[in-house]
């Protein structure tokens, strides 16, 4: 398949799973909260794309919950191209993708993130994967979470779940405090088996996104809660922001290729606390 095509069909369907994600969350939210939009560019003097990132904020349902696409395509400066798969012998990129971040009013839904992404260079593959990040412990949740999650992989490979989810649980850590950052999920990246058996698992993952953040979501978001519970989460937030800005590949990588700043940054809740 050409590589323009591909390039189309990855960027067009991130952006179509942008509008779904989005409007799922004004259907659950069913308040007069609206996403803020902004359009930005990667470079304003010359065409290097750019993307969207929405927040909505302050909801009925969402402290703040950010759905960001990208396409954005250039050359890496020369200190970086030693460390991304393909660019050693060529700077020039092209790199597509989605994430959200949920943070919860209610302390009792786990905080959540997805996403998914299409880098090209001399060498071109898929990554992403989602996670969730209780405050308040809670298995059945938990239980059901991988379940779905299982399912889904095993429609595609037998093997990914276990491959998947083992990456996630040592990507989704924090060294500092030897402490895992939720309860996991799934993390992939560099896969180039096959470009139509990848593409179909990376949107897979998207639809499976949405079905556990709507049924997590209408699974609490009536439940009652404390004010130690909120307490409780403004400090499992705060390691959340630690991980973002200590770890995180994804903010790393669009800060020093020249992303925009407050979408890369849409991660990040907007209350924490410290002990």
């Amino acid at each position: 398949m050409d590589l323009e095509i591909k390039k189309n069909l990855t960027s067009n369907w991130f952006r179509l799973l942008q509008d779904a994600i989005c409007a799922d969350i004004l259907n659950l939210e069913k308040s007069k909260t609206k996403f803020e939009t902004t359009e930005w560019k990667r470079n304003q003097s010359k065409d290097e794309g750019g993307g969207e990132y929405r927040i909505l904020k302050n909801g009925k349902i969402f402290d703040k919950v950010g759905v960001n696409f990208s396409k954005v395509y250039g050359k890496f400066p020369k200190k970086f191209q030693e460390n991304i798969l393909g660019a050693k012998s060529d700077p020039r990129f092209w790199a597509s993708g989605i994430s959200v971040v949920m943070h919860m009013k209610n302390p009792l839904i786990p905080a959540m993130h997805f996403n998914t992404r299409y880098i090209c260079t001399t060498k071109q593959w898929f990554g992403g994967g989602m996670d969730v990040t209780p405050s308040k412990k809670d298995d059945l949740e938990k239980k059901d979470f991988h379940k779905i999650l299982k399912k889904m992989c095993d429609r595609h490979n037998k093997n990914y779940y276990k491959k998947y989810k083992k990456w996630c649980d040592r990507y989704f850590y924090l060294h500092h405090r030897k402490e895992a950052r939720g309860i996991g999920g799934i993390f992939f990246d560099y896969k180039n088996d096959n470009f139509e058996k990848d593409f179909t698992f990376v949107r897979d993952v998207g639809v499976t996104f949405q079905i556990l953040f709507n049924k997590i979501i209408r699974n609490k978001f009536k439940k009652k809660w404390s004010i130690h519970d909120k307490e409780t989460q403004y400090l499992k937030r705060g390691k959340y922001i630690e991980f973002n800005l200590l770890h995180d590949r994804g903010t790393k990588f669009g800060l020093q290729t020249g992303g925009n700043v407050e979408g890369i940054l849409m991660s990040l809740p907007p209350l924490a606390k410290w002990k």
